[in-house]
C-alpha cells in the first residue's frame, strides 16, 4: 500500500515537473533577477553589481514617487468603477435578457471584435475623435452645447480614463458573464415567488453569486491599468505619468537598477491589492 502511494506521489511530481520547469524558467527566475538587480548600484556609464539600498532610498525619499503612485492608483480605481458598471450591465443583459444561446454567442463575439486589432490602434483611434477639430467637438459645437472646442477632451485624465475603459472593459465582462451563466435560474424564480422585487433579487441573489467573477475581473483590470504606460503616455500627451512611465524612463536612460526597484515596489503593491481582494472571495470556485 505504501509502495502504491509513493508511486502515485512520484507520478504526480513527474506530471507536474514540465509545467513547473517552465514557470521557474520564465516567471520565477526573471522576477528573481529583477529583485537582485534592484539592489545594484548604477552610474551614468555603468552598472555595479554590488549590494546597495540607494535605489530604494531614492525611490521612497522622493515626493515624485508618491505622487506618481497616487496617480496610478487613482486611474486604477476610476477605471475599475466604470468597467465594473459597464461590464456587469453587459454581462447581465447577455445572461438574462438574451434567451437564445445563438444570440448570446453572437453578441458576445461582437464585444470581442475590437480585440482583433492591437491595443495601440484602438487607443490612438480616440485621438482624432477627441481633438479640437475632432468629431466630438464638431458635434458639440453644431448642437450648440459649446461655442468653442473643449480642450479637456484630449490629452487629459479624461482621455486616459476613457481609453483605459475602452481597452479593458471586456476583461470585466468575460468573468462576470461566465459566473452569471452558472447561476441556477430556479434560484431567481424562487426569489420572485417569495415576493422579491427585481432590485432585491439583483442585490440578494445575483450579485452575491457573481462575486467570484467580479473579483477575477477586478484583478485583471487593476493589474493591467497599473502596469500600462503606453496609454498614459499617448492619451495624456505626456502630461501625466504613472509607475509604468517611471520604469520606462529609467530603462530609456539605461538605469536598470532604478527601474528594477520601481518594478519591485509596483509588483509588491499589486500583490498586496490582489491579496486583499482574495480575502473577500474564494475565486478557486471559478478556476
Amino acid at each position: 500500500m505504501r509502495a502504491g502511494n509513493m508511486s502515485r506521489h512520484l507520478t504526480g511530481w513527474l506530471l507536474a515537473s514540465p509545467l513547473s520547469l517552465v514557470l521557474i524558467l520564465f516567471l520565477v527566475l526573471p522576477i528573481a533577477m529583477i529583485v537582485v538587480v534592484s539592489f545594484w548600484k548604477a552610474t551614468e556609464f555603468s552598472i555595479i553589481p554590488a549590494f546597495s539600498m540607494e535605489n530604494y532610498d531614492f525611490l521612497f525619499g522622493s515626493p515624485v514617487t508618491y505622487r506618481v503612485f497616487g496617480t496610478t492608483i487613482k486611474y486604477a480605481l476610476i477605471v475599475w468603477v466604470f468597467t465594473l458598471g459597464i461590464g456587469f450591465a453587459v454581462a447581465y443583459f447577455l445572461a438574462f435578457h438574451v434567451r437564445s444561446q445563438t444570440w448570446q454567442i453572437a453578441l458576445f463575439l461582437l464585444c470581442t471584435i475590437p480585440f482583433w486589432t492591437s491595443n495601440i490602434i484602438r487607443m490612438i483611434s480616440w485621438i482624432p475623435f477627441l481633438g479640437r477639430n475632432g468629431l466630438a467637438n464638431s458635434a458639440l459645437i453644431s448642437m450648440g452645447v459649446t461655442e468653442e472646442p473643449l480642450d479637456w477632451l484630449l490629452y487629459s485624465d479624461f482621455s486616459v480614463i476613457l481609453a483605459f475603459v475602452h481597452l479593458y472593459t471586456l476583461f470585466m465582462v468575460v468573468p462576470i458573464f461566465n459566473t452569471m451563466m452558472r447561476i441556477d435560474k430556479s434560484l431567481i424564480e424562487a426569489a420572485y415567488d417569495a415576493g422579491a422585487t427585481g432590485f432585491q433579487t439583483l442585490t440578494n441573489v445575483i450579485i452575491p453569486l457573481c462575486k467570484p467573477g467580479i473579483m477575477i475581473g477586478t484583478i485583471f483590470v487593476i493589474t493591467l491599468v497599473m502596469g500600462d504606460f503606453v496609454t498614459v503616455r499617448f492619451m495624456s500627451g505626456s502630461q501625466s505619468a504613472n509607475v509604468g512611465r517611471l520604469i520606462q524612463n529609467d530603462i530609456a536612460l539605461l538605469q536598470y537598477p532604478s527601474a528594477s526597484a520601481t518594478a519591485v515596489v509596483l509588483l509588491v503593491t499589486v500583490l498586496m491589492v490582489i491579496g486583499i481582494l482574495l480575502r473577500f472571495v474564494d475565486i478557486r470556485k471559478e478556476l
